[in-house]
């Protein structure tokens, strides 16, 4: 088993309403529970310049690297950056990758990091500053490991800047579900779905259940990419959703179920959470990886 964790993931933002110490804490998490032991935690590597580059612009790329960004653009990205932050980013993308690469070799692939989906191809906002999610889609394909990709999207918030680099590809189908009336401006996705406030387990699950296995069916990726976002949850402090524990159990035995069941290789990762208490974070993303490990969720 690999899971693929970086310990540098944890960086210190400040006061800040993400909690980068969620990554140290699932890894703790999963070694209690039982669940993975330390050799199973992989440290990725770093992605090189070519592989970011297949979903960045040079020019983005250079700022990066040099930490050259205006206020108004950290401003947009919403996180202070260094660039030092570089070369956590390069853990990242490339844990991504390898993520990907996995699941196709074993069906199943798991990142404790990585989902930071409103990254564009020349800014970051909304907390993220590179799109791994597209890096680690675009580096299969341009490696022939696969030809269709599918990134399903669970996170509170749409994922607007995976929508944006890959509306002009026919070979890989964005669908985000996820809160109307928040953060971002909207983007469009093959298929987006975007709930009013205040709505439940039942609802949202309904929507799931009507619309996965009929986009699979439909659209046959090779590689699902799953943004397990933990904001849904009905305590985040950044939306109003109201889904439970269980509910979001079920949500990812119904992603994972639906895309094993037709024996479609799924890379999971993590994207947001909100919650007040940073532990009721740490407990959905640990069950997302238990689903994905085929653990039975009491």
């Amino acid at each position: 088993m690999k899971l693929f964790y970086s310990p540098r993931y944890h960086i210190n933002i400040g006061d800040h309403v993400f909690p980068t110490i969620k990554y140290q804490k699932i890894q703790a998490r999963l070694i209690k529970d039982g669940v993975a032991k330390e050799a199973d935690f992989v440290e990725p590597g770093m992605a090189q310049d070519a592989d970011i580059l297949l979903a960045h612009t040079p020019q983005y790329l250079e700022k990066l690297k040099t930490g050259s960004f205006t206020q108004q653009e950290i401003a947009t990205m919403e996180i202070p950056y260094m660039k030092e932050f570089f070369a956590v980013l390069q853990i990242c993308a490339k844990g991504t990758i390898l993520t990907c690469k996995t699941a196709l070799e074993t069906g199943i692939g798991i990142h404790i990091g990585g989902g930071f989906h409103h990254a564009f191809p020349d800014h970051g906002e909304g907390f993220c500053i590179i799109n791994d999610i597209a890096i680690g889609i675009l580096r299969c394909i341009q490696d022939g490991d696969i030809k269709r990709a599918m990134v399903i999207d669970g996170d509170l918030h749409q994922g607007n800047g995976t929508a944006v680099i890959f509306q002009r590809n026919q070979n890989v189908f964005t669908f985000s579900i996820h809160e109307e009336n928040i953060y971002p401006m909207k983007e469009k996705s093959n298929l987006d779905i975007g709930f009013g406030d205040f709505i439940g387990d039942e609802e949202y699950l309904s929507h799931l259940t009507g619309n996965i296995p009929r986009i699979l069916d439909d659209f046959k990726p090779e590689l699902v990419v799953y943004v397990a976002g933990a904001d849904p949850y009905k305590e985040d402090q950044l939306g109003s959703l109201e889904l439970t524990f269980e509910g979001l159990k079920r949500r990812d035995k119904i992603v994972i179920g639906e895309a094993r069941s037709r024996k479609i290789p799924i890379a999971t990762v993590f994207g947001g959470g909100y919650a007040p208490n940073v532990e009721d974070t740490v407990t959905i993303h640990t069950n997302t990886i238990k689903a994905a490990l085929g653990y039975s969720l009491q």
